[in-house]
């Protein structure tokens, strides 16, 4: 009760930020359909675009917020997402040899830990060339990616071959069965045919390649995931216009979550593109999850 209290007085001093930018507060029900039939239409947060214009839409938040999307991830996080990919790398585990495609892999998180975990292998074979494409939708992104990896030696005495690709999850530019592994870390929520990224990633994949995503997903308990939607909703839009000058790309962020499946629809969604053994793991009492199949 002491900490629901704390919440309430935060969120409280938080609308009074949001007056003061002007900004209205978003309702938490999502949009209702069109009676258009002309277009197909999907979400966008809660709003209800078409479906060809989602994928715009998407790509102006992530531009708009590249080179503060690393720092408004320590603070929306408090840091933990660190903690999250750390686990998403022990539980992939890749070894030497692995070809990797890490798609919306932006700014190079997971990537940059795939390296360090090669680096810090026993194993002394270096025949085994491991390689890793870093893809994202958005040039932005991998551009602030390309310069991280620069500044922090990423590409120096590499025991990894890196190269860069802007493309779609959807439609990969790809031939079939050419990595053994796929990573997606809080991405595929923003693509707009979540099936179609599925299939695609089946498809690059060799036999007995490995799928991995991690994503936000849902709390079981309804009081924990009652204060996670209270300080989501209420806290990290104005995190964002005070940090990065935006608040509706980071209003859009929050609402997407809520749009994702759950762990079990989720888990359903990725057997139904051929993918095996599919398993998933809550993290942090399932603010995410890690979903792990394979192609058999």
């Amino acid at each position: 009760m002491a900490l629901q209290r704390r919440l309430l007085q935060f969120i409280n001093i938080t609308k009074s930020c949001q007056k003061l930018c002007g900004v209205q507060s978003y309702s938490t029900q999502t949009a209702a359909q069109s009676d258009n039939g002309e277009k197909r239409k999907t979400h966008f947060g809660f709003e209800t675009v078409d479906e060809d214009e989602k994928t715009k839409k998407v790509h102006r938040v992530f531009e708009t917020v590249a080179d503060k999307y690393d720092t408004m991830n320590d603070m929306m996080s408090f840091g933990v997402h660190r903690i999250w990919k750390d686990i998403f790398m022990m539980r992939f585990a890749p070894t030497p040899g692995t070809k990797l495609l890490d798609m919306a892999g932006g700014t190079g998180d997971i990537t940059f830990r795939y390296i360090n975990y090669l680096r810090n292998q026993a194993s002394s074979n270096t025949e085994k060339r491991s390689s890793v494409t870093v893809s994202d939708i958005n040039q932005s992104m991998l551009n602030v990616g390309k310069l991280r990896a620069e500044k922090q030696g990423y590409l120096k005495d590499s025991p990894v071959d890196v190269d860069w690709l802007c493309a779609d999850a959807e439609q990969l530019p790809l031939p079939d069965e050419c990595y053994n592994a796929y990573t997606i870390a809080f991405g595929i929520r923003n693509c707009t045919h979540i099936d179609k990224v599925l299939e695609e990633a089946y498809r690059v994949l060799q036999p007995g390649g490995r799928f991995m995503c991690l994503e936000f997903s849902q709390l079981p308990n309804s009081t924990m995931q009652w204060l996670y939607d209270q300080y989501s909703f209420q806290v990290i839009p104005v995190m964002g216009q005070l940090v990065a000058g935006q608040w509706k790309p980071y209003q859009y962020l929050v609402e997407s979550i809520r749009q994702f499946p759950d762990q079990e629809k989720f888990k359903l969604m990725i057997e139904a593109a051929g993918f095996r053994q599919v398993t998933y793991e809550n993290l942090t009492f399932g603010v995410c999850a890690i979903h792990s199949g394979f192609k058999l």
